[in-house]
């Protein structure tokens, strides 16, 4: 969990560039998943709060997405309703000019019935063709010639006078029925128009609400920056703590390893002083016995042999094992290793730094046993470790060996001397920790090693 690596300054996370929402989602996951594997490491509430923040990252370049879009259906929109308000104006005009065509149409038949009208009275107060009846009643050819001709050139001027209101008729009718359909088209321009106008205002306001939408995320975003920032500032001030949580119990396991070692270094001179006076006891019975009683020299020396391995035998069990084969046994009895000892790069600190142990995934409550018998030396709150135990193994294989267990939800055992196998507390989730598990180290003299060495 601690190591020497100094602390870094963070900066905040940009905002990400992506703007496909599945791509930024698995970025999202990559990211969560990289803080999961760094349980003992960080706090739950950075976790949260990185989440939350890649959360909201996550989600802008949908929402821009959707301004975007919004943007582009609001100027669809606003062209149609230019359109559609362009071919109403032309549709009025054209109505307009209608209009004004079947008025002069409408004049002109007007016109074409009156001078028919005043053909007919003239007809009609000549008692007939007047100038007809002259012809026929005309006695000299020339006379008759001419007046034939007054006669067929007034037929004539009849004929196109009734064929002229014949066709003003039926440009009339043919105008009136254009007016018509010019009215009927500039009525359904005139609902494209108000629909293109409605529909323009609905996409204006879905942009606008696109903008809100989008500068409200943005807000959140700032804030979750801000969140994150503050917890990742908290969870490396926590972080700080551990080290120095972890330089102090350092200096007290290498005093103890080296008063360990002392002691160790004066059993092994008064066993090999013990030795040397048992050798020296025998020897001196061995030259008596050849001068004296064979019989009683060899009693003694019997005797004296066996006072000399039973005195051995207590030395060996005194001071602390140093035989190669002694061994740390596991201390959970479910759940698998989620992380193993070695140096990393932290996803949130952004710096190289040693996992100093070795993490077991376990669900909360999972029974913690000591690794080895040994002392107690420390247990309680250890601020980033949570709940805390570390056992003085004392002095094995030539190293002062020491065990902690980390995260515990509860501690049962606090103080004193523990067995191999003796339950000591349960895991948990305290302190720097984002779920259940427990961190287990090792230290020789003080330092960490690889648990796997003693296992």
């Amino acid at each position: 969990m601690a190591c020497s690596a100094a602390l870094v300054t963070t900066a905040a996370l940009p905002a990400p560039a992506a703007t496909d929402p599945d791509a930024a989602k698995r970025k999202v996951d990559r990211q969560v998943e990289s803080l999961e594997g760094h349980l003992d490491e960080t706090s739950k509430a950075l976790a949260t709060a990185k989440e939350n923040l890649a959360s909201t990252q996550a989600r802008l370049p949908g929402a821009r997405a959707a301004l975007e879009q919004a943007q582009s259906r609001a100027d669809e929109a606003d062209l149609a309703r230019a359109q559609a308000v362009q071919a109403l104006e032309v549709a009025k005009a054209n109505e307009a000019k209608a209009r004004t065509d079947l008025a002069s149409a409408e004049e002109e038949v007007v016109a074409g019935r009156s001078r028919i009208a005043q053909f007919a009275a003239q007809i009609y107060q000549e008692q007939g063709f007047g100038q007809l009846d002259v012809a026929l009643s005309s006695t000299e050819p020339q006379d008759f010639a001419d007046r034939l001709v007054l006669v067929d050139t007034v037929l004539d001027v009849q004929n196109r006078t009734m064929q002229r209101l014949t066709t003003e008729q039926a440009n009339l009718t043919a105008l009136e029925d254009r007016l018509t359909a010019l009215r009927e088209d500039s009525d359904r321009k005139k609902k494209a128009a108000e629909d293109a106008l409605a529909e323009a205002e609905a996409a204006r306001d879905a942009a606008d609400q696109a903008k809100a939408d989008l500068e409200a995320l943005a807000a959140t975003q700032e804030a979750r920056t801000v969140e994150y920032e503050d917890q990742l500032a908290a969870d490396k001030e926590q972080l700080a703590e551990m080290q120095q949580e972890q330089q102090r119990l350092a200096a007290v396991l290498r005093k103890r390893a080296e008063e360990a070692r002392k002691r160790a270094e004066a059993e092994a001179r008064r066993q090999a002083a013990a030795e040397a006076k048992r050798r020296a006891e025998e020897e001196r019975r061995r030259k008596a016995s050849s001068s004296g009683s064979s019989g009683g020299s060899s009693g003694g020396s019997s005797g004296g042999s066996s006072g000399g391995g039973s005195s051995s035998g207590g030395g060996s069990s005194s001071g602390g094992s140093s035989s190669g084969g002694f061994s740390l046994s596991v201390p959970v009895r479910s759940g698998w290793v989620s992380s193993e000892y070695g140096m990393r790069f932290h996803p949130e600190y952004h710096y190289w730094k040693l996992h100093s142990g070795r993490d077991y995934a376990a669900n909360c409550g999972t029974p913690v046993y000591a690794a080895a018998g040994g002392t107690i030396i420390s247990s309680g709150w250890g601020g980033g470790y949570g709940n805390r135990v570390v056992v003085d193994h004392g002095w094995q294989r030539g190293t002062g060996l020491a065990s902690t267990y980390n995260h515990l939800s509860s501690i049962a055992k606090g103080s004193g001397s523990v067995s191999r196998g003796q339950l000591i507390g349960y895991v948990g989730t305290t302190g720097t920790s984002t779920g259940c598990h427990l961190h287990f180290e090792t230290l020789q003299n003080g330092g960490f090693v690889d648990p796997r060495s003693w296992l």
